[in-house]
């Protein structure tokens, strides 16, 4: 791989920032100056030293949000922030994305990767990738409520799939869909008379939001989450 696309790829330099490093001495491969970006390097065994600092190559990337209120799940939008502005200027060089949308108002975990093929997957309407919410709504819930939404209610000419509640009072519980409509638990609830207070997601697939993240705060994801996600794309892949 050249030089500058690897340094580009990480969101470190643009092709022509990385030019005008090497040629200032600015980057060091196994501690040798590469004076020109096309020099050919092996990310997996090379060291590259850019301004001083170790380069870790990652072409993907697999990032875990709390998504705070306001926020709008894109990565440009003419009027309210984005999900994205939330990370450093070099992840969103490289092109991370909002795997799946919340709502504006809608709080919790929020995917965000440039993994195209997985995001794909993970969202195509055949998946039926499980997510749960913890919700709260403005009047009690009955248990015919309750059966109802569970069976499927009728969102405006579509009838949704089962779902699972549980209640933690008669106000307030979590709801795990296994699709994604727009405003779906929104529209359910409505369906059932009622109206959403307050909305989170807590789970999506096999990634469960991390109790350390704050509200606007994110980490990568770790190995073991990666993996998890892969094999749930694999498995949706499989079973279509």
């Amino acid at each position: 791989m050249r030089l500058d696309k690897l340094l580009s790829e990480c969101g470190l330099a643009t092709r022509s920032e990385a030019s005008r490093a090497a040629r200032a001495g600015k980057i060091q491969v196994n501690g040798i100056p590469a004076l020109k970006p096309d020099w050919k390097v092996d990310p997996e065994k090379d060291e590259i030293v850019y301004c001083g600092e170790r380069v870790l190559y990652q072409k993907f990337l697999y990032l875990m949000l709390n998504k705070p209120d306001g926020y709008v799940s894109a990565t440009e939008d003419g009027k309210d922030p984005t999900v994205t502005e939330l990370f450093p200027e070099e992840y969103r060089r490289q092109g991370i994305f909002p795997c799946g949308r919340l709502d504006k108002h809608t709080l919790g975990l929020m995917l965000l990767t440039n993994d195209g093929v997985l995001s794909h997957r993970l969202l195509a309407p055949k998946s039926h990738v499980a997510k749960t919410y913890a919700f709260s709504v403005k009047f009690p819930l009955s248990n015919a409520d309750i059966s109802a939404l569970e069976a499927g209610v009728d969102i405006g000419g579509y009838v949704t799939k089962p779902c699972k509640v549980s209640l933690s009072n008669p106000k307030a519980g979590q709801i795990t869909i296994v699709e994604g409509k727009y405003h779906q638990i929104k529209l359910m609830m409505q369906a059932v008379h009622n109206q959403i207070t307050s909305l989170e997601r807590i789970s999506f697939g096999p990634l469960t939001l991390d109790p350390s993240l704050t509200r606007g705060t994110w980490r990568p994801l770790s190995q073991e989450e990666i993996e998890a996600l892969r094999r749930e794309a694999h498995t949706v892949e499989k079973n279509p």
